[in-house]
């Protein structure tokens, strides 16, 4: 109960630091084929970017990989090392900001989450394609989108042609890993 309460405080501490400012959030995501650089919007997404910041922080997506590429529509991470050994977060699911306006276009960054639209921890997807499928309306909760790649979308589109097959229970995931070496904030002052 103490880690949760002590989680708690963390993510709202990031969230009130980040809020504040209106000027995207750098990220690099170091992968064993090449850079990746996201811009995060904390002011649109301030839950999910003061999440993902935390989750930055406490380095918890160095050495997980990429476990699910579908090509033409995501590459997925967040979740699960080389050996499909999954790695859960220390924090509550959060609240799902797909109302925020943000579009699930070709290059955007976005929670994944079961079937419970609240239930995003820390795995995120980066679209292959626009997936307007993924957005909000009122049949459909959605997925929130929290950033996009601006740097590094050759990198994207190549970890989308890696050869996947299944492991155990899992579909689509690459033969031979495409790990996050390290995911960090840049500073950009």
């Amino acid at each position: 109960m103490k880690h949760l309460i002590a989680a708690a405080i963390l993510l709202l501490s990031t969230m009130v630091s980040f809020a504040a400012s209106n000027e995207p959030v750098q990220v690099l995501l170091k992968t064993s084929m090449g850079d990746i650089q996201l811009a995060l919007d904390p002011q649109k997404s301030p839950t999910t970017v003061a999440n993902f910041i935390q989750l930055l922080k406490n380095k918890h997506y160095d050495g997980l990989i990429f476990h699910r590429v579908i090509q033409g529509f995501m590459i997925q991470a967040g979740g699960f090392n080389e050996y499909m050994s999954p790695r859960e977060p220390n924090s509550k699911p959060i609240k799902n900001e797909s109302y925020n306006g943000l579009k699930n276009h070709r290059g955007t960054v976005a929670m994944a989450r079961t079937s419970d639209p609240n239930s995003a921890r820390a795995q995120f997807f980066i679209n292959l394609d626009d997936n307007w499928n993924l957005d909000k309306t009122p049949q459909n909760p959605g997925y929130a989108v929290f950033g996009k790649v601006t740097k590094g979308m050759e990198v994207v589109d190549k970890i989308a042609r890696v050869p996947v097959g299944k492991s155990g229970p899992h579909d689509d995931v690459p033969r031979q890993p495409v790990r996050i070496i390290e995911a960090t904030l840049l500073d950009t002052q």
